[in-house]
């Protein structure tokens, strides 16, 4: 049951070795979450980073293979999860695929792939989530959106798109969800120092996956809906949103 704070003390990460989400994770761990569910395609991954959470101090931590594509198996998660925490009280959904813009190396496969790991399976991923949250009449859904998504360049036009979507997506569901008992906390990060991201151009104002966890934290401490980590970048795609498509077009990538 999520505490007088806001804070979960059972959840799901999907996305179970993503570098932000395990962050939030581990921050989560000192306020109150012992049980944790880590769910992705790798198995040997999900279980070393499993391992990591147990001796950081996570009382319980199991894993469970599933293909955030595959809306089946996302079913399953949502039943399994029930049966092995007791109640859910938290959806950290952290899959991403940047992909490519590169026309010559995209296709209608490729396409659709990076839709469905950033957008399609996460949107099914919280509905299924938000369903089952609602029945038992509370708990909070985290989605990782991005700032790509704010307004989509030419630089990672396939992976922004997507991220609008999902980010569309969630603002809608928070409104569907109004006086249920759940609630929805949607994170736009700008550049993130991980794995995904390395050897790409740092961009300006880059944060440390501990940097969103932080601002997880006092986002589900605050009700805050949205999330912009760093903040300042809240009053930056405010500008960039009105820039004309000419002068937007000739920002570095």
């Amino acid at each position: 049951m999520i505490d007088a704070t806001g804070m979960p003390q059972s959840g799901v990460l999907l996305g179970g070795t993503s570098e932000i989400g395990l962050a939030i994770i581990r921050r989560l761990a000192t306020r109150r979450l012992g049980r944790v569910v880590l769910a992705g395609r790798d198995p040997a991954a999900l279980e070393q980073r499993a391992n990591e959470l147990r001796s950081s101090g996570i009382d319980q931590v199991s894993t469970f293979v599933a293909d955030v594509r595959d809306a089946g198996a996302l079913d399953g998660l949502v039943s399994e999860a029930w049966a092995r925490l007791d109640g859910v009280d938290l959806l950290l959904v952290a899959t991403g695929d940047l992909g490519t813009a590169e026309l010559s190396e995209l296709s209608a496969g490729r396409v659709a792939s990076i839709f469905e790991v950033n957008a399609g399976g996460p949107a099914a991923a919280l509905l299924a989530f938000a369903e089952a949250m609602a029945a038992q009449g509370s708990g909070r859904l985290v989605v990782l959106s991005s700032v790509a998504g704010v307004r989509v360049r030419r630089a990672n036009f396939v992976y922004g798109a997507a991220k609008a979507g999902l980010d569309a997506f969630a603002v809608g569901l928070s409104e569907a969800l109004e006086g249920s008992g759940v609630g929805v906390t949607i994170v736009r990060p700008g550049y993130v120092r991980t794995r995904m991201t390395a050897g790409r151009s740092q961009a300006p104002f880059a944060v440390d996956p501990g940097d969103v966890a932080n601002a997880v934290v006092r986002a589900l401490e605050t009700g805050e809906k949205i999330v912009w980590v760093p903040a300042i970048l809240r009053l930056v795609f405010a500008g960039l949103r009105v820039l004309p498509r000419p002068v937007f077009r000739r920002l570095p990538g």
